[in-house]
């Protein structure tokens, strides 16, 4: 007979904690993720994005660009910005993430500088006028950064499940933490 009971929710398919009320050993899965090979294969993916997005922006975006009717130019500059700053951010959090697996930084330098990472789940393109236009390769990158994005988005939430409120933190009522952590990760009150 188990002496588990499984209090997760699945975020980029992984669970965020098992408690065993046996023990009172609570094990973050958000740890485990971070040191695994799915991290790495998110890394590897969100930099090749990168490096595609850079070759494309720099080389046959560029001509593209300036085949585009003036109205249509500004939409191109504006996504491509866009694009841009949402990739950077993308960019910084894999560092940071990857730092802190190394050893290269420690957790409390990692939350500092994750503070100043923006990561959105706004701003979908696909309302603005003239985007359909766009050369199909810019729409492309668009859409697989936002694929990658809200990857990245749910990974963060299931890494930053550790944060303990103050009432629990002597472990009285692990029931009551773990709640306490799914309701941080997913931002919906869990159903007590």
């Amino acid at each position: 007979m188990c002496d588990c009971v499984l209090l997760c929710h699945q975020v980029g398919g992984c669970c965020v904690s098992v408690v065993s009320f046996k023990s009172g050993v609570t094990v973050l899965f958000g740890d485990h993720l971070a040191t695994s090979s799915h991290f790495d294969q998110v890394f590897k993916d969100g930099m090749a994005l990168v490096e595609r997005t850079a070759a494309y922006l720099d080389g046959a975006g560029r001509k593209e660009a300036k085949t585009l009717s003036a109205g249509l130019g500004v939409v191109y500059a504006t996504e491509s910005m866009r694009l841009t700053t949402r990739l950077l951010e993308i960019a910084a959090w894999l560092l940071v993430r990857r730092s802190l697996k190394e050893g290269e930084i420690s957790a409390d330098e990692a939350r500092v500088k994750r503070r100043c990472i923006k990561l959105g789940t706004i701003g979908r393109p696909s309302h603005v006028k003239g985007f359909a236009e766009l050369p199909q390769t810019l729409r492309s990158l668009i859409e697989e950064s936002f694929v990658l994005n809200d990857r990245i988005v749910r990974l963060d939430k299931a890494l930053d499940v550790g944060t303990e409120p103050a009432a629990a933190k002597d472990g009285s009522n692990v029931v009551h933490l773990q709640m306490h952590r799914l309701e941080q990760a997913f931002g919906t009150p869990a159903r007590h």
